[in-house]
Parts: C-alpha cells; sequence; structure tokens
C-alpha cells in the first residue's frame, strides 16, 4: 500500500496540497503542522497560551451507541457557517489560533491495509 503514495522518480511524497505526509512502516500519517505553526506564527499568537480542546472542557459529551448515520449536507453547511464566522468575527479567531497552537501534532492516521 506505501507505494501508492510514492512518487517514482522523485522519491517518497512528503508534502501534497499543503498536507504533510508521514510514511511509516505500519501506516500512514497526514498532518498540517508546519501549515498551523506558521498560520499560529504570522497571526502573532506565537505566545498566546495553549487551548488542547476547541471548546470547553466542562461540556459533557456522549458515546454515540446507536451509530446514528451523520447528515454530511447539514455537517458540510455548518462547515461553511463557521467559515464565514471566522472571516466575519475576528474574536472567535482567538480561540481557534489557541487551539492550533495546543494540537500543532494532530493529524490523520491510515493503518495499512485498513479499509
Amino acid at each position: 500500500m506505501q507505494g501508492e503514495f510514492e512518487m517514482s522518480m522523485m522519491g517518497e511524497l512528503n508534502f501534497f496540497l499543503g498536507l504533510q505526509v508521514k510514511q511509516l512502516e505500519h501506516g500512514t500519517f497526514l498532518c498540517q503542522s508546519k501549515y498551523c505553526k506558521e498560520l499560529v506564527k504570522k497571526s502573532e499568537m506565537d505566545k498566546c497560551k495553549e487551548a488542547s480542546t476547541p471548546i470547553s472542557t466542562s461540556c459533557y459529551l456522549d458515546l454515540d451507541e446507536k451509530g446514528i448515520i451523520v447528515d454530511q449536507t447539514k455537517y458540510r453547511g455548518l462547515i461553511g457557517s463557521l467559515l464565514y464566522l471566522t472571516a466575519s468575527r475576528p474574536n472567535i479567531m482567538l480561540s481557534i489560533l489557541k487551539y492550533l497552537k495546543g494540537t500543532v501534532n494532530v493529524g490523520l492516521w491510515y493503518p495499512n491495509g485498513a479499509p
């Protein structure tokens, strides 16, 4: 599976469309650490206090044991609305940047052989 992410004449793929690609023995890890660090620095938030969650830690989240299917249209609409809010309400960008600073190494892990 690892060969799918390699470029034949140019060596192993390290960056793709702004994503960092780390190919390891047991899978592939995608993250945006470099981009997040640059964004936090560019916005002069590199000295701010980090946040490990984008929401209040006193908020209670429960396990979805029924596995109800998510409406993708609603989810995409929510993302669009959040993008609009961050563009029109700069005050909420502070929270987002603090969260980015505290989670720059968070990414997606794709183990080899996983569907």
